[in-house]
């Protein structure tokens, strides 16, 4: 089985509290998703709750061919204003570790991804990965990096 890396830096002209603010959200997943990708919270959702440790969220959401796929995730840990962890419980993939890390910087925000990943089906996945999950994973973070930029532009 093959493992997998990838990692995103951003900056943000924003406070370390509105940046939590936001990200702790998991109301605000859609805003930074592609809307080709048909995402949508299945599990309750409260307006405000922030993410907990344990807390499990379920979505649709169609990353390839428009077909829906149902994920699970649960955060596994918090460390308010600095970090959480996402990991898949139930999805497309075969492992799936989400680190979203936070850092005050003098303009602003340092955002900092690392997403650790493997494939099912052998060398289908090994295949698949090279062909097109790597490159619309990557899309995803280019996709949200254009976003954010909108949401919070430089003054």
């Amino acid at each position: 089985m093959n493992f997998y890396s990838i990692k995103s830096t951003q900056h943000l002209p924003i406070s370390l509290e509105e940046a939590w603010d936001f990200f702790s959200s998991p109301n605000n997943l859609a805003k930074i998703t592609p809307p080709d990708m048909g995402f949508i919270i299945t599990s309750d959702k409260k307006d405000g709750e922030k993410m907990y440790a344990g807390q499990i969220i379920t979505y649709i959401l169609k990353p390839m061919l428009g077909i829906p796929v149902k994920w699970m995730t649960e955060i596994t840990h918090v460390k308010e204003g600095e970090y959480f962890i996402d990991e898949q419980r139930f999805g497309p993939y075969k492992l799936w570790h989400h680190r979203h890390s936070f850092k005050k910087i003098a303009t602003g925000v340092e955002m900092h991804d690392e997403v650790n990943y493997a494939l099912p089906f052998g060398i289908l996945g090994t295949m698949a990965h090279n062909l097109f999950i790597r490159k619309r994973i990557e899309y995803i973070f280019e996709y949200r990096t254009k976003v954010l930029e909108q949401q919070f532009p430089w003054k």
